[in-house]
């Protein structure tokens, strides 16, 4: 085609408009289709940690079905009076750090999430011991101020565990079992000892 003569000027050049529209197109698809795929991500995304949000922790916990593991849910002690005293601003520098230090302190493969406000979900794998000394390690992360602003702030945290054993809703037992943590000020119920 590129050939002088070879096929006419009224073949060639509706040929190659066709083709570089094709690209334009085909561009146009991909932009949509990483667009689509951005807008899912951050739909499971909590926006001020990064962490999964409430919906990746519901699906994961789904997925879950057959594995040895368990769901932890944290709230925070003590963080109201933090955005009271202080502002959501620096409560929400706090909310960053928190999540910073859970991260680090977990194994891999674990799922931790943040569910809304000061409560968070994290998904372990492992045996019970092994599901509760991680909730153990998640809390002695907690043990040292956080400091913000030149302020020393210090909160702890109520952790609701529920092992995998398909004895009802993880995620509604969890949460019986950290409110009962909340409620009789142990740090850690475990929901097989706390039927709601």
């Amino acid at each position: 085609a590129l050939k002088p003569g070879y096929f006419p000027s009224f073949i060639l050049i509706p040929g190659f408009i066709t083709i570089a529209l094709a690209f334009i197109r085909m561009s146009f698809a991909l932009q949509e289709a990483n667009t689509a795929s951005n807008e899912r991500v951050l739909a499971r995304t909590d926006e001020l940690t990064g962490l999964p949000n409430r919906r990746r922790l519901v699906a994961e916990i789904g997925a879950l079905s057959g594995v040895e593991g368990a769901l932890l849910l944290l709230d925070l002690d003590g963080f109201k009076p933090v955005n009271d005293q202080y502002g959501h601003e620096m409560g929400d520098q706090i909310l960053q750090q928190v999540a910073a230090r859970f991260s680090r302190s977990l194994p891999t493969g674990s799922v931790l999430a943040r569910l809304g406000g000061d409560e968070f979900g994290v998904i372990v794998l492992g045996s019970p011991d092994t599901t509760l000394e991680v909730a153990h390690a998640l809390r002695a992360t907690l043990s040292y101020p956080f400091t913000v602003g030149g302020n020393q702030i210090s909160i702890s945290v109520s952790i609701g565990h529920v092992r995998n054993d398909k004895n009802g809703d993880l995620l509604q037992r969890a949460d019986a079992a950290m409110y009962e943590a909340k409620r009789s000020g142990v740090a850690i119920v475990e929901a097989a000892v706390y039927q709601p």
